[in-house]
């Protein structure tokens, strides 16, 4: 009879980070290494609402299964709520663990597997007001008249001239050249503003 081995426990690693120069690690990094991590990746002078990071891109790629990331405080690691579920999501599925030490989350604990679940559904909800608040401003700014989207590559005015031009006998190549727009894009505004009687 087979008997399973469990996985060796991993290492403890930890990330700290600042937001400004001016800022000192010392707080983070002492709770981190009282918490038992031996490596501490970290970020001096960087915002925690970009994911893009140098320490945080070498601690993922450090990161092996079973190893356990902690951080003193959530938004040491991010600002987004977002971002964040994301990036423990993706941790989770390497089986990496996860701990903050200020507000006592451990992804291990039931209590942190609700809080993490809690917050996914958060960072859920924010993206649906999200996506409706921008559906009803759009359909507002419908509403008003107002043009979504980009601005055509050519006001009505030049598209009167460049179809004058081309009747006149004006390749349109070289029209659409001196308009700096290309033969195809000059081609679609002039069909459109025929459509619209412009």
């Amino acid at each position: 009879m087979k008997t399973s081995v469990p996985a060796p426990e991993g290492r403890l690693v930890g990330y700290a980070r600042v937001s400004t120069d001016e800022q000192h690690l010392g707080l983070q990094l002492q709770a981190l290494r009282q918490a038992g991590c031996g490596t501490i990746y970290e970020d001096h002078g960087v915002s925690g609402a970009t994911m893009r990071r140098e320490g945080l891109g070498r601690l993922l790629q450090s990161l092996r299964q079973g190893d356990k990331l902690i951080v003193w405080r959530l938004d040491r690691l991010g600002r987004s709520l977002g971002g964040l579920i994301s990036l423990l999501e993706q941790l989770g599925r390497r089986g990496v663990r996860f701990s903050s030490l200020c507000e006592q989350i451990d992804i291990d604990s039931p209590s942190g597997k609700l809080v993490f679940h809690m917050m996914a559904a958060l960072a859920e909800f924010e993206r649906a007001l999200i996506g409706e608040r921008t559906r009803a401003g759009m359909a507002a700014a419908r509403a008003r008249g107002t043009r979504l989207g980009r601005p055509p590559s050519l006001s009505p005015p030049q598209c009167r001239e460049a179809r004058t031009m081309i009747e006149a006998g004006h390749p349109p190549v070289q029209v659409a050249a001196h308009y700096g727009v290309s033969p195809r894009t000059l081609k679609r505004l002039l069909e459109t503003t025929a459509q619209h009687g412009r």
